[in-house]
């Protein structure tokens, strides 16, 4: 193909630009019960909903907003993905736009601690707000009780990750040259499938979407370059490889 003026990187967040899962690390270490609660308990409510359900429960126990703040600023995040990311977006060309299942107050919040409080053009996520008491509210970024996405691949039911990109390609008027999908969940799999052969997956190893590309990426079709990695120094030289 032509050479490359304008690219599009997309991060899942948790376990891919950060080094662990911000739903499950808050409870880790602020009220471990609740972790262990939710490994069985998300057999049977959505996740987003059970997330939403367990942060009303520590706010009962009198757990503060400061609390949670804190937590997350020390939540692990690898230098190398500060530093991989900083110099690609210090180049210009690269826009950043970020596909979570997490939450804006938590990703805000990690971000802001990291120096890249403005590295994303927009972050897909769900919604979450703190009231007046302390209280962070979570909600489904697809109201339960409105339309819900069409998705047949297997997106959970708050979020498409693949029609969201879909839809940030189709409001946005720049027209990307190659797109870089960072990620490493099951439900990063529908959207790597909209991405073209020139495109590129960043997938980190021994988690859900190297499952699912592994077993069914050749049944889907899917066109997309693939690269594994297992520590966030791997993904800063891949990063590094995309300047342009």
């Amino acid at each position: 193909m032509s050479a490359i003026e304008r690219q599009l990187v997309v991060f899942d967040f948790d376990w891919s630009l950060a080094d662990q899962d911000s739903d499950r690390y808050i409870f880790e270490v602020l009220a471990s019960d609740l972790r262990r609660h939710m490994k069985t308990a998300k057999l049977e409510t959505q996740w987003t909903d059970l997330v939403a359900e367990s942060l009303r429960k520590i706010h009962s126990r009198g757990i503060t907003r400061e609390q949670i703040e804190n937590t997350l600023r020390n939540m692990p995040f690898h230098p190398a993905m500060v530093r991989g990311v900083s110099k690609l977006k210090a180049e210009g060309k690269t826009t950043f736009f970020c596909l979570s299942n997490a939450n804006e107050i938590f990703i805000s919040t990690i971000l802001k601690s990291k120096g890249l409080h403005d590295l994303f053009d927009e972050i897909i996520t769900n919604p979450a707000e703190w009231d007046e008491s302390g209280l962070l509210k979570v909600r489904r970024r697809v109201d339960p009780s409105g339309p819900q996405h069409g998705c047949t691949v297997g997106c959970s039911a708050n979020m498409c990750k693949g029609e969201e990109l879909e839809a940030f390609l189709a409001r946005n008027t720049t027209k990307y040259d190659r797109i870089v999908y960072v990620g490493d969940g099951s439900n990063d799999f529908c959207p790597i499938l909209r991405l073209r052969s020139h495109d590129k997956v960043l997938c980190r190893s021994f988690r859900g979407l190297e499952t699912r590309i592994t077993k069914e990426g050749e049944k889907e079709g899917l066109k997309a370059q693939i690269h594994y990695w297992a520590g966030a120094w791997e993904v800063e030289e891949l990063l590094g490889k995309l300047s342009i």
